[in-house]
């Protein structure tokens, strides 16, 4: 085995680890699987019992009233069941590096009518939402720089009760071109060219 195919193979796996980073979602349960429920049914729950979000309760739909998730079989209601003190909200933080660009990127749909409407956060970027409509999904991307090495982002809905407001496929993604390769991933990578590079040298020795 020669250097120069140690170094291919090494460079290879650079770029799909780094290709990797860059699509990898940094929500966790993003599309609200964590918590199977039944066809036909719906449950609530304190977001500390939901995978990677917190907040206010979250309420867990799975083809509800002939609406369908958008990705796997569950989305959510953000104005959930059970009691709330102020606005219902519920965020996620993750880990970002600073001056990054990342996309944001989530489907929502309204539960009644054209009246309901949230507010979503993350770093610089600051939207309302109220074009929604219970007749399909709508999609929403945008992209956001990030100022700090942790980054929160928020739902905030603007209804009160316990009706409106669907989520789904909630993800955050760092931006072609711009994307880190993780510790953990460069660790690997090291480790195999160390790896290549040993068994080059039994080759050789022999």
């Amino acid at each position: 085995m020669s250097f120069a195919l140690v170094r291919t193979v090494v460079g290879a796996a650079v770029l799909a680890v780094a290709s990797f980073s860059a699509q990898a979602s940094l929500i966790v349960n993003g599309d609200f699987e964590a918590n199977p429920i039944n066809p036909n049914s719906w449950t609530w729950m304190p977001s500390s019992q939901v995978p990677g979000w917190q907040g206010s309760n979250i309420e867990i739909w799975n083809s509800m009233n002939g609406v369908q998730a958008v990705t796997g079989n569950h989305f959510i209601e953000l104005n959930a069941h059970g009691s709330n003190q102020g606005a219902w909200s519920i965020f996620q933080s993750f880990e970002t590096l600073v001056g990054q660009s990342y996309e944001l990127s989530f489907y929502y749909r309204a539960r009644n009518g054209s009246n309901e409407q949230f507010e979503v956060t993350v770093a610089d970027l600051n939207q309302t939402l109220n074009d929604h409509t219970n007749q399909g999904w709508s999609f929403f991307s945008s992209s956001f720089v990030a100022t700090d090495t942790s980054t929160t982002l928020r739902f905030t809905s603007h209804n009160s009760g316990t009706i409106g407001n669907f989520l789904d496929g909630v993800s955050v993604v760092a931006q072609q071109g711009t994307a880190t390769v993780s510790a953990p991933a460069t660790l690997g990578v090291m480790a195999l060219g160390l790896v290549l590079l040993g068994a080059t040298r039994r080759m050789r020795s022999r």
